[in-house]
């Protein structure tokens, strides 16, 4: 922290990130440049995004008419070759784009909203590049997931973004039991229309009195933060919602070590040619149980 915050004083480095106009571009050469856009008001567009759309050789972009759309917004003419860049051909598209670099051109990747390759197309773009050796970089600006989480109430020292939730209830089930001792907060995001079968789904997963926060419509005029219980957040939203949303979920509460749910280690360490008092001692150091009562309990499971 102490060499962040001697970096974040050096006068000559706080005078290069207030130059609005800076080029995005790194060097000369041809690279690959992933730019964060607006997730709904066009006034968070970072000032590096308007120069690299107006200096790109190549646009790539989820959809190619909302990116002019933005560009209108936003007073800037796209001069590059526009192309579109979406999750059904980024397999075929990314030598392409990558190809386009290494012969020297300027490569800016967009999504409709927030940073690509976070749910969005770009990680296998930027594994492509990195196998072939061709420089990537990037301009961050806004996240609906930094932003949701920010705004949830919940706790942000530690998190995990799970993507969109489930469409098939069954699929679903199986998600949430699986996270249902995950000890961070989750963030998901999810389609208006099944936002209530999703919380309703949490709610039978996680338990009903979870924490949890529903953020619709960010940054935009009817923005809306809901927060609650699952329980009750299900029930607000049994009929849908409108716009985009975003669900913030705490993380389940540390469960006390039992006996019980560590007897199988300690016998199957045994079985693995451990004595057994020291596979009983080595549980118990790890799980802070008693050894006597490991001990005893896997000399009855194995009797």
């Amino acid at each position: 922290m102490d060499e962040l915050a001697e970096h974040a004083q050096d006068p000559a480095d706080g005078e290069e990130s207030a130059a609005a106009g800076r080029s995005p571009w790194r060097g000369e050469g041809g690279q690959i440049v992933l730019a964060a856009t607006p997730i709904g008001d066009a006034g968070d567009a970072p000032a590096r995004l308007l120069r690299a759309l107006a200096e790109a050789d190549v646009v790539a972009a989820e959809d190619t008419r909302r990116l002019l759309a933005l560009a209108r917004r936003l007073g800037v003419w796209v001069e590059g070759e526009l192309v579109s860049f979406h999750e059904h051909n980024e397999q075929e598209r990314a030598p392409v784009l990558v190809a386009h670099a290494r012969e020297g051109r300027r490569v800016l990747v967009v999504s409709d909203a927030g940073m690509p390759s976070v749910s969005d197309p770009g990680y296998r773009l930027v594994g492509v590049a990195v196998a072939g050796g061709v420089p990537v970089s990037v301009l961050p600006g806004p996240s609906a997931v930094l932003t949701a989480l920010a705004v949830s109430g919940l706790a942000t020292d530690r998190f995990c973004f799970e993507g969109f939730a489930p469409r098939r209830p069954g699929d679903r089930e199986r998600t949430f039991a699986g996270l249902a001792d995950e000890q961070r907060t989750m963030v998901f995001f999810d389609s208006p229309h099944r936002v209530g079968d999703t919380l309703a789904a949490m709610a039978h997963a996680f338990g009903e009195d979870r924490r949890a926060a529903v953020c619709r419509e960010l940054t935009k005029t009817y923005e809306e933060i809901r927060r609650g219980p699952l329980s009750e957040l299900a029930e607000w939203a049994r009929d849908g919602v409108r716009g985009e949303v975003t669900l913030v979920v705490a993380g389940a509460e540390p469960r006390a070590a039992r006996t019980e749910d560590h007897v199988a280690e300690v016998v199957a360490r045994a079985e693995a040619g451990e004595r057994l008092k020291d596979a009983a001692a080595a549980v118990a150091a790890a799980t802070g149980l008693s050894k006597r009562e490991l001990y005893q309990a896997a000399l009855a499971a194995r009797g």
